[in-house]
């Protein structure tokens, strides 16, 4: 008898093990690219706290590394006539995802180019994005299998996002605090353009986070 039950017992494992569903392969695509976008951002945070080519140079290699996973998931749809996903939604959510980094490697790129050094406006601002690209991280790596615990993360992004509104208007409101020659005007032009970066970079987890929320809804 209880070699019969270890029959029927191993039978119904392989019967559950060949129907398992299959990973979704746009959605690790998804999770491959914002795992890059936290390293990014963490490397945008390292610049921030010492400004040099080297730590550049990452940041940019990084944006590099996240653009090549973003062809290949655009490879994928179109290759594919049918998606466990709307079409538009994993190609609108990569495109939001690869912004941030566009926005951090901007910030880097121009503040070398003009010459602009971290202040701790800037140092905040950007700890802030790193972690907004943390919960945008873990609302993807959780959309398949844990469809509400991946709402809650992106309701965190949403939370920081407020918080960035907050800072950024801070950040201006102290640039145009009593400018006090023409070098201190130039130098508040050149920062406005920063924090703008910082700001839509932000906003682009906010965007991506609000996707990750509609495909729950409609698929999940």
């Amino acid at each position: 008898m209880k070699v019969w039950l270890q029959k029927v017992r191993t039978r119904l494992s392989r019967f559950r093990e060949a129907f398992r569903r299959k990973p979704n392969r746009f959605l690790l695509h998804l999770g491959e690219q914002a795992a890059i976008v936290v390293q990014g951002t963490e490397a945008l945070v390292g610049y921030m706290m010492k400004p040099s080519k080297k730590n550049a140079a990452r940041v940019r290699a990084l944006e590099k590394n996240a653009d090549e996973i973003r062809r290949i998931l655009i490879d994928d749809l179109n290759r594919s006539f049918v998606t466990p996903i709307d079409r538009e939604d994993l190609f609108t959510l990569s495109r939001a995802v690869d912004d941030v980094l566009d926005y951090a490697y901007s910030t880097t790129h121009e503040m070398d180019i003009l010459g602009v050094v971290p202040n701790d406006h800037l140092r905040a601002m950007a700890s802030l994005l790193h972690q907004s690209a943390e919960e945008l991280h873990l609302a993807i790596e959780r959309l398949e299998k844990h469809p509400k615990i991946a709402s809650d993360h992106a309701l965190r992004v949403k939370s920081i996002g407020n918080q960035m509104d907050r800072m950024y208007t801070e950040a201006l409101a102290h640039l145009f605090d009593e400018p006090k020659d023409l070098k201190h005007v130039i130098t508040m032009f050149k920062l406005r353009e920063i924090y703008r970066h910082m700001f839509h970079a932000v906003g682009s987890t906010e965007q991506a986070a609000d996707i990750v929320s509609d495909i729950v809804i409609k698929f999940y």
